[in-house]
């Protein structure tokens, strides 16, 4: 009983960090309570699974703060309908978290080990409206294209092209830009009907970087 009721305490706590924090939408809320995040992190890390920071899992890869997970979602403007590429799946927590808001999920993941574990954990936890691919994020999905949205959780210098050809019009994709070693930001582009892209620079932050192809190891 004294276990449930501190992770009952540890929760709460959470649900109050994030609105704390200036998250405010519902089903972001709501999707940040749902998703087990002791499930997705590393088992040397589940004291710490709730706190918000990042953490590190296999192939030198983190899965990201809480807030920073909640901030990107609100960011998007995920709606039930949506279809949504992620590039980056790592332990699929970010993933899981868009899956309860979103129609549909597409997650690139460059690692081979971790998008074989995190395609078995959200089957295991029943997060059945995602699929996990293990290849370059560079390249995204275009067999599944267009996403109505586009959420990318790592640091690429630029805007990879074959991400804004497979956002639809109309549609949004947020990632952080910016070299490892110097300022990151996270931006949310913003395509309009005529394919122009509409940008707006949102917090700092700080990701691994977006690396090309798919890795030969691990």
């Amino acid at each position: 009983m004294a276990a449930e009721a501190a992770a009952d305490i540890e929760r709460m706590e959470f649900q109050l960090t994030l609105r704390r924090r200036g998250i405010s939408d519902k089903a972001v809320l709501r999707a940040m309570d749902e998703v087990p995040r002791e499930h997705f992190v590393a088992a040397s890390d589940l004291e710490s699974a709730y706190a918000d920071q990042a953490l590190p899992i296999a192939c030198g890869q983190t899965i990201s703060q809480p807030y920073v997970v909640a901030y990107m979602t609100e960011q998007l403007e995920v709606a039930p309908q949506r279809r949504v590429l992620e590039i980056g799946t790592g332990s699929g927590y970010q993933a899981a978290v868009l899956s309860r808001i979103a129609r549909e999920v597409v997650s690139i993941e460059r690692y081979r080990t971790l998008a074989d574990t995190a395609r078995d954990r959200l089957k295991t936890l029943g997060y059945d409206n995602v699929t996990i691919r293990a290849g370059d994020g560079f390249a995204g999905a275009p067999d599944r294209a267009p996403f109505d949205r586009i959420i990318v959780t790592a640091a690429a210098d630029k805007v990879p092209p074959a991400l804004v050809e497979q956002l639809a019009a109309g549609g949004k994709m947020v990632l952080p830009l910016g070299p490892r070693k110097a300022a990151q930001h996270l931006v949310k582009l913003t395509k309009t009907p005529g394919g122009q892209l509409v940008r707006e620079n949102l917090i700092a932050v700080r990701f691994v970087p977006l690396l090309p192809g798919q890795a030969r190891e691990l």
